[in-house]
């Protein structure tokens, strides 16, 4: 884990209709580590991901990413900057293939323009061959290659899951988000997640997880935030959060 912050986010907010989505938060995430964003329902957590990523834009505070301001920027624009993200609710083009699936992150990086794929030039060909052979690569490293040729939709539940992270990972981001990769997914699948994220910060990608399955988040986060009702309520390592009386209080919903 580097020391050096990837990502500040300073005093961010989001309203919504009056409702205060997110109030004045402030974290950073270091690179190459694991910031694990807990809460219970409604915290704000999926909010924050979506404001970091630019598909809401910011009431008040900041957010930076490698010194870069994200604040008015378009979805494209963070992307190209090396952020990724999963959803929530799986977003798998169901009508293409697995490797399909993949190549599609794989584009956002590609060098050649939309007249040069349509009328399949030289140098659109060559490339199309280099984006498979990477899409490939993240199939083999989230372990679905054999599947590669498979339809999106008749891959299980779980390895959906995994597919969204591969296709996430093609675009070859430096920062990626994680919006509850385990739901949904049986005990044996989130050992094998827990192992692929350690994997994915290994090669240098440093990691934003939502998650609900606590399990995994005390295993693998090397820091916590915690949210309640828009608001941050305690940060640390795993085991100091697990201790902290607002956080119980939180989660087993008692007034302090």
């Amino acid at each position: 884990m580097g020391d050096a912050n990837i990502l500040e986010a300073k005093n961010i907010r989001k309203e919504f209709g009056g409702v205060i989505a997110v109030a004045d938060v402030t974290f950073n995430v270091q690179s190459q580590e694991i910031l694990a964003l807990i809460g219970p329902n409604g915290a704000g957590k999926t909010t924050i991901l979506n404001l970091i990523a630019g598909v809401h834009s910011l009431d008040g505070g900041e957010i930076r990413f490698k010194g870069h301001r994200l604040n008015g920027l378009k979805l494209h624009q963070i992307a190209a900057l090396g952020l990724a993200r999963t959803f929530q609710n799986l977003q798998i083009f169901n009508n293409m293939t697995v490797v399909e699936n993949v190549m599609v992150g794989r584009h956002i990086r590609s060098g050649y323009g939309f007249w040069e794929a349509a009328l399949r030039l030289p140098r659109a060909r060559r490339e199309e061959t280099k984006i498979r052979e990477r899409a490939h690569h993240y199939l083999s490293l989230v372990g679905l290659e054999a599947r590669a040729d498979f339809p999106a939709s008749s891959l299980p539940f779980g390895q959906q899951r995994l597919l969204e992270i591969a296709r996430a990972l093609a675009t070859e981001p430096e920062f990626l988000m994680l919006d509850e990769p385990a739901a949904g997914l049986t005990r044996s699948e989130i050992e094998a997640l827990d192992d692929l994220i350690r994997r994915i910060r290994d090669q240098g990608v440093t990691i934003l997880l939502i998650e609900h399955d606590m399990d995994l988040v005390m295993s693998i986060a090397d820091r916590v935030v915690v949210l309640n009702y828009g608001q941050k309520i305690a940060e640390g390592t795993p085991q100091e959060v697990q201790n902290d009386p607002k956080v119980i209080a939180a989660y087993l919903g008692e007034e302090e």
